[in-house]
């Protein structure tokens, strides 16, 4: 089989990283990659993992190389996916990610960063899904040019292929959940200061194949926008944001036509120990074929982190309202589109998407061991409005909302463990049991209860 065969291929460069976790001091991987600095083991004293990451192109050191790399391995179960309606009852698969990437710094002004990924599907019986497979890509190939810097603060051209994270991942993500990650082509102009950054970007995202360097570049804006941050002392953190996209086909319960959408929203959030939240509310407008777009979301995340109690634990509540079409075939649009949102915002795999959707949303941390975390959650599901269907985590249109009037779609329960074996192995397993509504009830003859459930060893270098 194909994954047998990638994972005896892989065998030597696995030793490689359970010897490099015996012998490495603590690393902090970035979830952008090319967020890593390795400057500073310029003049320490380096050891065979530390020469990778840090290899001097010049003698005065000013131009250097890092290498880096990731291999994920995950098993993944599912049980009446869909709830039952592509009757294909249990369903087993391997998912595999391979990436290598190198950091090139050409003095203080230039940089060039490149990244190789490979995601691999093997054994799901209707096949891979977009986010399963991509088998060769691409990642990232950009040239970062800074224009201007005084003291703290820089201002910095990035051009090429790259990937992009903002925020909380609602609308922006590079979507690390999923086996494929997402990524752009274009430009991006940053300003950076101690407490102030500012990005702002026009984007063309591809069109993903699952072939070998077969990803096609769409040639248009597709995505544009300016994102920013500001850090308030003891406060916490204040996001602001408008974003822009273009869509030739886009497909709503209401209709399928082209879509131009406008974002604005804001984000006030604080993490760490005591009252933690994540206070977020966005706007959208546009067009939709030929009627108005006029959409909406709130979202509040308030807890407590108890860092000074045994097995620190956090508790918090989550509360989502999130706009969906209030009266179809009237040619306008009130669904909320999420964008390019991560996967796993309701959770570590759920079932349902930030679209047309309330919910309640409790869930707990426990530190059981200081290298093994423990998250338990349960989600509350509701239509927002019941003219509108149930929408994929990728904002997809998955059940139309015309078989039933009923607004109660389900209840998601959920346990996911993360294992740290070292700064560089981890192990990340996690089960979900959906329990339909009434919604679903009515929408899907014999409908099932949904189970999910993964395992997940990750290699970082």
């Amino acid at each position: 089989m194909k994954s047998s065969k990638s994972i005896a291929k892989n065998v030597p460069f696995l030793i490689l990283f359970l010897l490099l976790g015996n012998i490495v001091s603590a690393q902090n991987f970035k979830l952008l990659r090319y967020d890593e600095n390795y400057e500073y083991l310029k003049d320490s004293v380096r050891n065979t993992y530390k020469k990778l990451k840090f290899i001097p192109l010049n003698k005065e050191k000013s131009f250097y190389m890092s290498v880096g790399g990731e291999a994920r391995y995950e098993y993944v179960d599912f049980n009446n996916e869909d709830w039952g309606r592509l009757n294909i009852g249990h369903n087993g698969f391997l998912l595999q990610r391979y990436d290598l990437h190198t950091d090139i710094h050409l003095g203080k002004n230039v940089r060039i960063f490149a990244q190789l990924r490979s995601a691999l599907q093997d054994g799901r019986s209707n096949g891979p899904r977009g986010i399963d497979e991509d088998q060769l890509n691409v990642q990232n190939l950009f040239a970062d040019i800074n224009l201007w810097k005084k003291d703290n603060a820089g201002i910095t051209l990035r051009l090429g292929r790259q990937e992009l994270d903002y925020g909380s991942g609602r609308l922006l993500s590079v979507r690390e959940g999923p086996n494929a990650r997402l990524y752009f082509t274009g430009g991006k102009l940053m300003y950076t200061t101690t407490r102030f950054a500012i990005d702002g970007f026009m984007m063309m995202p591809d069109t993903v194949y699952p072939g070998v360097l077969d990803n096609k570049m769409s040639k248009q804006l597709n995505l544009w926008g300016v994102y920013s941050k500001i850090i308030i002392p003891k406060a916490g953190n204040l996001d602001w944001y408008y974003l822009g996209i273009r869509r030739d086909e886009s497909r709503f319960n209401e209709d399928i036509a082209p879509e131009r959408r406008h974002t604005v929203g804001t984000r006030f959030w604080k993490y760490g120990g005591g009252f933690i939240y994540n206070l977020e509310a966005a706007y959208q407008f546009g067009r939709f074929g030929s009627g108005a777009i006029n959409a909406w979301t709130a979202s509040a995340d308030i807890g407590y982190s108890f860092e000074n109690v045994k097995f620190k634990p956090t508790i918090n509540l989550r509360n989502d309202y999130i706009s969906g079409d209030q009266n179809k075939g009237d040619g306008q649009l009130q669904t909320f589109n999420p964008l390019y949102p991560k996967g796993g915002y309701f959770g570590f795999s759920p079932q349902v998407g930030p679209v047309n959707l309330i919910d309640i949303h409790p869930y707990a941390t426990l530190d059981l061991l200081p290298e093994l975390k423990m998250q338990v959650d349960v989600v509350f599901n509701w239509r927002y409005s019941t003219q509108d269907g149930v929408y994929r985590p990728s904002g997809i249109l998955n059940l139309s909302g015309d078989t039933s009037d009923k607004r109660y779609i389900g209840t998601a329960y959920l346990a996911n463990f993360t294992y740290s074996i070292s700064p560089f192995i981890s192990v990340v397993s996690g089960i979900q049991y959906f329990k339909t509504g009434a919604f679903i009830n009515e929408s899907i003859p014999n409908s099932k209860d949904g189970i999910f459930f993964n395992a997940r060893l990750g290699f970082k270098f």
